[in-house]
């Protein structure tokens, strides 16, 4: 689901020296000397090369030998414990992807105004500054340890050598077919989405996401603050949502009044029924009926989900910009959904982001009719909710320090930096998560939590474990037991992808069966306190450690006393059967990420064996030459409820384009634009075969694979779509939204809306032009929308050619704003048609409101 070779935290340890170090000392060592790391090369004798450089640009010396200094730094590649002892020093693999780097009794020692370079082989390639990871720093003895002050920043690029060669930004383990992004490329690119967008000529701007019957009229109704809102007494909450989105829009309240008056001049009508005037309103679940005539509009939903939607499909028709009085198409629109399920998922385990920015996720997901929210609240690096009575859980697995002993805080991880204080902790008290759940029920919105177990689940092992060790101090051995989640006396050795030796909850202790219905009670009672009923419970269940449980004396004992268990690979089936169980009596759905789900790469779990009515299955691994895509399909065949969270198109941790300077992680694709999530086809999984994840392509997916695939027995059973973002390179709100934004609104389009050109073999032209039109939308009227609601988007930057002197520029999105600087971004003009420039550099940006793309260099 989420493979990672990630960076590791940098730490130069310091002790023992000739003379020794104060705490002031060590701060202005941090402070002055310069931490950087490169790239040598990807591919070419020798296999990946990376470097670490030290400069010691301080007055204070790193002595010769053996000394307690550390350096500590992130790495998301594996690093061996043998690099750099050429140099006299030695890396080490502390946990996940923290590093240390230790002098050995060769280190020669590095003397104020030196510089020590060390080459290192990472276990794969690296070809974007955000592999490497901010706030290395340096421990010494016993003093505090302290940040290397040129990494401690959210700008790679300052402690990252240049990346401009060809064996640096391309990849070295497979022929990489991709090319980087560049000025002229985009410019390319675009031009075929920008020549459609000018020829469709649309006189009205369209509902997004795409109604399935719209019908629009060449007039226009024109909507002030003299209109009244009308509603039936059950959608009250929805009417007052749609008074308070025109007031931001109108700068004044229009009156609310309860019972709908038909004919009503100048009114909004909003109520539940079966019939618009002579139109039948579609009776499945969230549909709605929304009609715009001259001094009415009426929205009649089949329920208040789909009054609702029609309300939003009405707001989706205003400009951005507030105005005393906007005007609007008239229409007829009967809608409703393509998918049940048409969710985000959110991973706040990794990096914490704060309640706000799960607000206004909520309220974006709500405008593009997503109804889903998946919150993946536990991870190997942070445990992000409140548990009552078991307060080690937010005490030390909500935060990230340096403490070795993990018994005030989890081990620092993801550029965290050794303090507290530090990026990416945090969790939400009690109050927030109730908060949260009534925001998005109010929105039609459900709330998935899952608690990742019993792998990825190091947060709450480290926390039990703090808890055992301060109950045992008090004497109180059975409670300390209670909640337990590891085998003190395991030897298992095992490996996981994102390098943890030690996150698998054991499956063979009783306590950790006791733990799980503990959290899920109190998730229960949230929901409870929200006025809401808890209906699924993800367990996650994915990427669990080969070699888990195989030296635990728990496990040994547990498998020879335990009918049907014949050793440990049937333990994973086991916990899930358990854990369903538990979430069958509280009268729970259970669901799981693929792999949890499943014996290997080709056999799911005997669906049989679970208790509950509805087991739901996340199918993500479809990288197409793994030979994996078709789990989603064995899963639904085998009674599986199927939703579809692909990772070579529904993955929004993934880079926006192939170029060093894009933020994300590339396993599965080399990038993932809007373009290619609008581009998703729910209905022919096979047919979105596009490219292999080396770019080369793929025509026929069973052609290329050499076999038949499995096809879809049971098409009943998948769900719809989801959204996925993952946060290992994610440290702040706004780069959390940047990597989510824009490419939600196309994700809405695909799970509401079914396109025409879909299918095994799609229309390519017609897909093009769709999309052309989408686009546009986007820059005249979404984008601006969200940029005024305080929304960080992505904005992708200007594709630009020289002509005979003249400056040709375009945008992925048509009509976007363009800026171009002739002076190295000191000032900027707006890019005209006719815009004619001078020879030498040009930097162009393009523009949404007060946001504006990253740079980009023409020549």
């Amino acid at each position: 689901m989420k493979w990672s070779g990630l960076p590791a935290i940098l730490i130069l340890a310091l002790a023992g020296t000739a003379q020794a170090m104060n705490q002031q000392q060590l701060a202005a060592f941090a402070s002055e000397a310069e931490l950087r790391f490169g790239i040598e090369q990807n591919f070419g004798d020798g296999g990946v090369k990376a470097k670490l450089m030290l400069n010691n640009a301080s007055n204070i010396a790193l002595p010769a030998g053996a000394a307690d200094w550390a350096v500590y730094f992130h790495s998301v590649r594996k690093i061996a414990s043998d690099e750099g002892q050429s140099k006299g020093l030695q890396f080490r693999h502390i946990q996940g992807d923290l590093y240390s780097v230790t002098p050995t009794a060769q280190f020669a020692g590095l003397k104020a105004g030196e510089q020590l370079e060390v080459v290192y082989s990472p276990s794969s390639a690296m070809v974007n500054y955000n592999d490497f990871m901010p706030r290395a720093f340096i421990r010494y003895e016993k003093l505090q340890p302290a940040i290397f002050a040129n990494t401690d920043t959210e700008n790679i690029r300052d402690f990252v050598e240049p990346l401009v060669r060809t064996n640096q930004v391309l990849r070295h383990d497979e022929p990489d077919l991709f090319t980087l992004a560049t000025s002229a490329s985009r410019y390319e690119d675009n031009l075929d989405i920008n020549r459609i967008a000018r020829s469709l000529n649309d006189t009205a701007a369209p509902i997004i996401p795409t109604p399935k019957q719209v019908t629009y009229q060449k007039s226009q109704t024109r909507i002030d603050g003299q209109w009244k809102i009308h509603f039936a007494g059950r959608v009250k909450n929805e009417a007052e949502y749609l008074q308070q989105r025109l007031t931001d829009v109108l700068g004044q309240s229009l009156a609310l009044q309860a019972g709908v008056v038909e004919r009503k001049a100048r009114s909004i009508q909003v109520s539940v029924g079966k019939q618009l005037g002579k139109n039948k309103v579609p009776e499945t679940p969230e549909s709605y009926a929304l009609e715009i005539t001259a001094d009415q509009i009426t929205i009649v939903g089949s329920d208040n989900a789909g009054a609702f939607y029609g309300i939003q499909s009405l707001l989706s028709l205003l400009p951005a910009e507030p105005a005393g009085s906007v005007s609007v198409p008239q229409l007829l629109a009967l809608d409703s959904p393509r998918a049940e399920w048409r969710g985000m998922h959110y991973d706040m385990g990794r990096n914490f982001h704060g309640k706000d920015v799960t607000l206004r996720l909520i309220e974006q997901m709500s405008r593009y009719k997503l109804n889903k929210l998946h919150l993946h609240l536990t991870e190997d690096e942070g445990w992000r909710l409140e548990i009552p009575g078991l307060p080690e859980l937010t005490d030390i697995g909500a935060f990230r320090c340096f403490d070795l002993s993990e018994q005030h805080c989890l081990l620092t991880q993801l550029g965290t930096g050794p303090s507290r204080e530090g990026s990416g902790n945090g969790f939400y008290s009690v109050d927030d998560f109730i908060e949260i759940l009534k925001f998005a029920a109010a929105r039609h919105i459900e709330v998935v939590p899952e608690i990742d177990m019993p792998g990825h689940a190091r947060a709450a092992v480290k926390a039990m474990e703090a808890r055992y060790n301060r109950l045992m101090k008090e004497g109180k051995k059975a409670e300390a037991e209670q909640f337990l989640l590891s085998d003190p006396e395991d030897k298992s050795v095992y490996m996981t992808v994102q390098n943890y030796t030690d996150n698998s909850m054991n499956v063979c202790m009783e306590s950790s069966y006791a733990f799980v219905d503990k959290v899920v009670y109190e998730l229960q009672q949230m929901y409870r306190k929200a006025g809401l009923k808890l209906n699924i419970f993800h367990m996650g269940g994915d990427e669990v450690g080969v070699g888990s449980w195989e030296k635990s004396p728990a496990c040994q004992q547990f498998i020879a006393k335990t009918d049907g268990i014949s050793g440990v690979a049937d333990l994973k089936p086991w916990f899930v059967s358990r854990v369903s169980a538990l979430a069958s009596k509280r009268e729970l759905a259970l669901a799981g990420w693929e792999d949890g789900l499943m014996y290997d790469a080709n056999n799911t779990f005997n669906r049989s064996q679970f208790a509950n009515d509805r087991v739901l299955a996340n199918a993500w691994d479809n990288i197409w030459e793994w030979d994996v895509a078709d789990r989603a399909y064995r899963l639904a065949n085998a009674g599986y409820e199927v939703i579809l969270s692909h990772a070579t198109h529904l993955y929004f941790d993934h880079p926006y384009e192939v170029n060093p300077e894009e933020r994300g992680y590339y396993w599965a694709a080399r990038f993932t634009d809007a373009q290619k999530v609008f581009n998703y086809m729910p209905d022919h999984v096979y047919a979105n075969a596009d490219k292999t994840r080396s770019g080369a392509d793929i025509d026929n997916l069973e052609n290329y694979l050499g076999r038949e695939l499995v096809p879809l027995e049971k098409p009943e059973n998948i769900l719809g779509i989801q959204g996925q973002v993952w946060t290992e390179t994610i440290r702040t709100s706004e780069q959390l939204e940047e990597m989510i934004y824009p490419r939600l609104i196309p994700l809405g389009e695909r799970a509401w809306h079914k396109a025409a050109w879909e299918s095994d073999k799609p229309d390519a032209d017609a897909r093009q032009r769709e999309w052309s039109r989408f686009a546009a939308v986007l820059a005249a009227r979404e984008l601006p929308r969200m940029v005024r609601a305080g929304v960080q988007i992505y904005l992708p930057p200007p594709g630009a050619i020289r002509d005979n002197g003249k400056l040709l520029a375009n945008t992925a999105f048509p009509g976007m704003a363009i800026e171009y600087s002739v002076d190295q971004g000191k000032t900027w003009r707006e890019w005209q048609e006719t815009s004619v420039v001078e020879a030498g550099e040009v930097l162009l940006r393009s523009r949404a409101g007060n946001l504006v793309s990253r740079p980009t260099a023409s020549e």
